[in-house]
């Protein structure tokens, strides 16, 4: 092999960049609609945008999805999972180079901290560890650890008896399914109270935002609202990428146990309208920073056939990019 590093340069990100930066996203092997410009930026005014491109001469191989914050780059606060994303073609040296050539530039901004939410496996089309490696080289320090619980459709484990019962509650009261683009209902009805009332907080999007989001990617986010006697009782917003539907917001009313009105509502899902998919995600139960768990919440998942998966947290020093100088023997 050459000892001669090709070149590789690192830009800022700026709207010049939109076009290259989204039709990037579409063949990488490591995206989601997540890191498409249109969804990043709909939250714009709230995260100092640090995004990074990483160009092998005149060839666009990998993005950095990040924002910035007073000592540390971020890759995203923003967004459910970040990281290094790489080109479908890319090989282990260009990853390699492209995230040498990351931390070498943050090292010249004087940035102190490269924070990453890693992107789980589940979301990639093609294998793309190599993010777990370089960490390793880097002496990454692991900040956090979340459990996520995920059904893997194709050998999925059979649901439990007590979540079919309440299959059987909702059909016998004659609960029914409305799919589509109705987030009002469920945002005003059932989520914002619910939220209000058991954790004095409110969703992560606001009514405006979830309806901007689905309008600009209306086959990647769906609302299902199950309905009694033209009333919602409970709802589910789901996220759907090319591998797996996860779950962002799922909500009840205080009938949810009496209407079975969940059970009913996540059998449809799991059996029937996302069967396709690769993975169904429940998403984490976890609190306290990934310190706890919400046991009956998990447990509810796991009875519908849904085991853990991690994601991880990850702080790197930029000055470690000497570590990656002489991998290659």
């Amino acid at each position: 092999m050459s000892d001669k590093s090709p070149l590789f340069t690192v830009s800022t990100y700026n709207t010049a960049h939109k076009n290259a930066w989204n039709q990037f996203i579409l063949q990488a092997k490591n995206a989601t609609f997540l890191f498409h410009r249109d969804f990043m930026e709909y939250h714009e005014d709230r995260f100092e945008d640090a995004s990074l491109l990483v160009f092998k001469k005149e060839k666009l191989i990998a993005v950095l999805p990040a924002n910035k914050t007073e000592d540390a780059v971020i890759s995203h606060q923003g967004l459910s999972y970040g990281g290094l994303v790489l080109s479908n073609k890319a090989k282990l040296e260009d990853s390699l180079q492209a995230f040498k050539a990351i931390l070498q530039f943050l090292v010249q901004e004087k940035v102190e901290k490269l924070q990453l939410k890693v992107i789980p496996r589940i979301y990639h089309t093609q294998p793309a560890d190599e993010m777990d490696y370089l960490l390793f080289l880097t002496e990454a320090t692991r900040t956090r650890v979340d459990v996520s619980a995920t059904i893997r459709s194709r050998d999925a484990i059979k649901i439990q008896g007590n979540r079919m019962e309440g299959v059987k509650k909702a059909e016998k009261q004659g609960l029914y399914l409305e799919t589509g683009k109705d987030f009002n209902l469920f945002w005003n009805w059932i989520l914002i109270p619910n939220l209000k009332q058991r954790h004095g907080a409110k969703p992560v999007h606001t009514l405006d935002e979830i309806e901007l989001l689905a309008a600009r990617f209306p086959k990647n986010i769906t609302q299902f609202n199950v309905m009694q006697d033209e009333k919602i009782v409970a709802g589910a917003t789901i996220f759907e990428t090319d591998t797996v539907a996860h779950v962002q917001y799922i909500s009840a009313n205080s009938n949810k146990q009496q209407l079975g009105s969940l059970d009913f509502l996540f059998h449809q899902l799991i059996t029937s309208t996302y069967q396709h998919k690769e993975y169904f995600d429940f998403g984490i139960s976890n609190e306290n920073q990934g310190n706890n768990v919400n046991q009956g919440l998990q447990y509810w998942k796991e009875c519908f056939g849904a085991r853990s998966i991690s994601q991880e947290f990850y702080e790197v020093n930029p000055a470690n990019h000497t570590k990656l100088d002489s991998v290659f023997i």
